[in-house]
């Protein structure tokens, strides 16, 4: 099991339990995920960074401990990487901007700090579009992030080199950023598994450009990977104000998994969304899937109203904030999109952003009480397939803006609650599918088991290199 190309396919559970018995190395999985970035980032773009050194002297540090019985976590010696909008200490944050500089950070942001602590091998940066702005990966920086499974389509964003990372396998824990579905869009788009917490749940700081929003969380190719990682990173840290104490002990790593008496509302379109029929079928198929596991599937739509003018209030805004902190040198290097939505925010009033606020409260009201039946909720994590790189919408839409087909993703960014995106098929044209799984806030876990419950019966299929032939069209056997 040391040979670099098998190391480089597997996960943290197996690295670790291959570690302990001492038959493979820290040093040999970070040699083999560094050969595979090698192999697949020219073509993919997955990684803006890379830090080559520091992963090996961390690998180097890491086999010692375990060569002593000491490792310092269950990620210790783990292959991982940091989203671009997060701080790494020796490490350039661009944030995908011009208006960024190539200096080295001194510190590290939450995320970076608990998983170097815990002694996860931090390989380098993935790519993100400016600030994170729309649910696509590309900047002027570093350029597009291609899709696995396709290079000529997009990633999705705003995590979408972490989840290029993931489908390959460019290391194995990576950690993404969500604040209108930046971690489910591309996993969704990508066939990996992502997971959105709870707001609050898992810290960052310096606080993200939409703080009211994000969350951190990772992007792996199985919730027990993801879990292994929240128990690193989902802790309270003190410099973020929105950090809550009260995570779970276990996010669900130990937990076995199972749908037994779960009660799962199932909405095909939120009310609202038009979803492309192919995708409906899977995520049919989906629901039946569940249910034989031993959930409930009950048809039920939340009854909310698209939310959209409320979420753009807050997202614009944001990008407002931006513009405001920039000369007009640094203005002219925004990505034009950005720009735009900057400008749409000059508009309103504080009683537009009030009316926003209380549109939001009463949307956390209605689904407090809606979820006061169910304990999950099933819908599509994406209406429609990964369309080409470079364009912000499907290049033969009528759309304007990523928020228009993102409908199943920023609502629960309002609500704050956990959300994760599963792979469970492909389209016909060779292109990942995901299903979408909510619960109320602060029941993660319960997403996290019931999402592993479903990937336990039904693997998901990743590409063995950029450009593989995926599967047949349809749910994953």
């Amino acid at each position: 099991m040391s040979e670099s190309n098998d190391l480089g396919q597997l996960g943290a559970h197996e690295l670790r339990a291959l570690y302990a018995r001492g038959e493979a190395s820290p040093v040999e999985a970070t040699e083999a995920a560094l050969a595979r970035i090698d192999c697949f980032n020219t073509t993919v773009n997955a990684y803006c960074h890379i830090d080559r050194d520091g992963a090996m002297r961390a690998a180097r540090e890491s086999a010692e401990r375990w060569a002593r019985g000491e490792p310092l976590s269950p990620v210790d010696g783990v292959p991982s990487s940091i989203k671009d909008l997060a701080e790494v200490t020796g490490m350039p944050a661009r944030a995908g901007s011009l208006t960024t500089s190539d200096e080295l950070c001194d510190y590290d942001s939450p995320p970076a700090d608990f998983m170097r602590h815990a002694g996860a091998v931090i390989l380098g940066k993935t790519n993100t579009p400016e600030f994170g702005w729309k649910g696509v990966t590309d900047n002027r920086v570093f350029g597009a992030t291609g899709n696995a499974w396709n290079s000529e389509k997009t990633s999705g964003g705003s995590s979408g080199g972490a989840a290029s990372a993931a489908a390959l396998n460019m290391g194995v824990l990576h950690q993404g950023s969500d604040s209108g579905g930046s971690i489910r869009i591309p996993a969704g788009f990508s066939g990996v598994f992502g997971f959105k917490p709870t707001f609050g749940w898992t810290p960052q700081w310096p606080p993200s450009k939409s703080a009211l929003l994000a969350s951190i969380g990772p992007l792996t190719r199985s919730p027990r990977d993801a879990a292994t990682m929240l128990n690193i990173i989902g802790r309270h840290h003190p410099d973020d104000a929105y950090s809550r104490g009260r995570q779970p002990a276990d996010w669900g790593e130990q937990i076995e998994p199972t749908l037994a008496g779960v009660r799962i509302a199932y909405s095909r379109t939120l009310g609202f969304a038009d979803v492309d029929p192919q995708i409906a079928g899977v995520i049919d198929t989906v629901a039946r899937r569940l249910e034989a596991l031993g959930a409930e599937i009950v048809d039920a739509d939340p009854g909310i109203e698209e939310p959209i003018d409320i979420y753009r209030k807050y997202w614009f805004t944001g990008a407002r904030q931006i513009w405001e902190n920039l000369d007009e040198a640094g203005r002219d290097q925004l990505d034009p999109g950005l720009a735009e939505n900057a400008r749409r925010a000059e508009a309103w009033s504080s009683v537009d952003l009030y009316q926003a606020i209380d549109g939001r409260v009463r949307l956390n009201a209605h689904m407090a009480r809606f979820f006061e039946g169910y304990d999950l909720l099933l819908t599509p994590t994406l209406p429609l397939e990964a369309f080409a790189v470079n364009h912000q919408v499907p290049p033969d839409s009528d759309m304007h803006d990523w928020q228009e087909w993102a409908n199943f993703s920023y609502p629960f960014n309002l609500t704050g609650q956990p959300g994760a995106s599963v792979p469970c098929g492909f389209t016909d044209n060779g292109l990942p599918i995901g299903f979408q799984l909510v619960a109320r806030r602060y029941d993660d876990v319960r997403v996290m088991n019931a999402c592993q419950a479903y990937m336990d019966a039904h693997p998901a299929v990743f590409p063995d290199q950029p450009n593989a032939a995926a599967p047949a069209a349809g749910v994953l056997s």
